[in-house]
């Protein structure tokens, strides 16, 4: 059973009263109250710089701002990511956070001639995504490409699997079915899943 649970609010407004909020929220509520423990990352509060060459991806330090994040990362078993769905894709501050989280040695271990060491195996992931069109277009029309990419590219890449989604398309959705969801994050929280 997991134990250890980070929660990266990928949301960029820092006012913190959106629907992903409330969602972390009650994740975390319902992790907390199954004995889990649970640390969350606020990406919208953190100062970094974005990522401008291959170099300072491959040899530069993290930011000192970012340290805490990868060491609760680092410490967890199950991550939670939530974010709303820009253009297709994760919000670009989220992005320059995981370029940043996601450095060699953090990651995956790179050597000389050899494939890669995934450095974190063992690990498993939600992905919480709220968008503006309904979940169906978004998978079926354009093959969720940004969280597929995310998947395959970030995740998958470095070792962690079982990957789940939860999708909602906010479109036609009333107080009810926002209650709903809300409810069902709970109810993940509490599974650690």
């Amino acid at each position: 059973m997991t134990k250890r649970i980070v929660i990266i609010q990928g949301h960029p407004d820092p006012a913190g009263h959106h629907l992903l909020h409330a969602m972390a929220d009650a994740y975390a509520e319902g992790a907390s109250a199954a004995g889990r423990e649970v640390r969350r990352i606020e990406v919208a509060k953190l100062e970094f710089p974005l990522l401008r060459t291959q170099e300072d991806f491959e040899t530069g330090a993290s930011p000192p701002g970012l340290r805490p994040s990868q060491e609760d990362m680092r410490w967890a078993e199950h991550w939670v990511f939530l974010f709303p769905l820009w253009h297709g894709m994760m919000p670009a501050m989220l992005k320059g956070f995981l370029e940043h989280i996601f450095r060699p040695g953090f990651a995956m271990e790179y050597k000389e001639g050899g494939c890669p060491k995934r450095l974190l195996a063992g690990r498993s992931a939600r992905i919480v995504v709220t968008m503006g069109m309904p979940v169906l277009l978004y998978r079926w029309y354009f093959g969720a490409y940004g969280v597929r990419g995310f998947e395959r590219s970030m995740l998958s890449f470095a070792g962690i699997k079982p990957i789940r989604e939860s999708f909602f398309g906010l479109s036609f959705a009333d107080e009810k079915k926002r209650s709903h969801w809300i409810d069902e994050m709970r109810k993940h929280g509490r599974r650690g899943d």
